[in-house]
């Protein structure tokens, strides 16, 4: 899994069947120490999260099982909401 923050919403008024009811969201990218790297990217909400959350997210066909149709065309989808993050300096 993958760290990022909702930077932003995304609004679609025609779907796939598979997503009607799913909230997607625009996800940047951040390393251990929350500094943004690579394109932002939309993803499936699955947590309930909102813009300015620190996440973790799956790509890949591992983003797709988070629906019962598991044959849907989900790239990535956020799986939880960092609560705190601690990173051991010794490392």
């Amino acid at each position: 899994m993958k760290l990022g923050k909702v930077i932003g919403r995304v609004v679609s008024t025609k779907k796939v069947d598979s997503f009607e009811g799913q909230k997607f969201l625009l996800v940047q990218p951040v390393d251990e120490n929350r500094d943004p790297y690579g394109d932002a990217f939309v993803a499936l909400d699955t947590v309930q999260s909102g813009v300015g959350d620190l996440i973790y997210y799956e790509t890949s066909k591992e983003a797709g099982r988070v629906l019962e149709t598991t044959m849907n065309p989900i790239d990535a989808a956020i799986m939880g909401i960092v609560d705190e993050l601690f990173i051991d300096e010794k490392l």
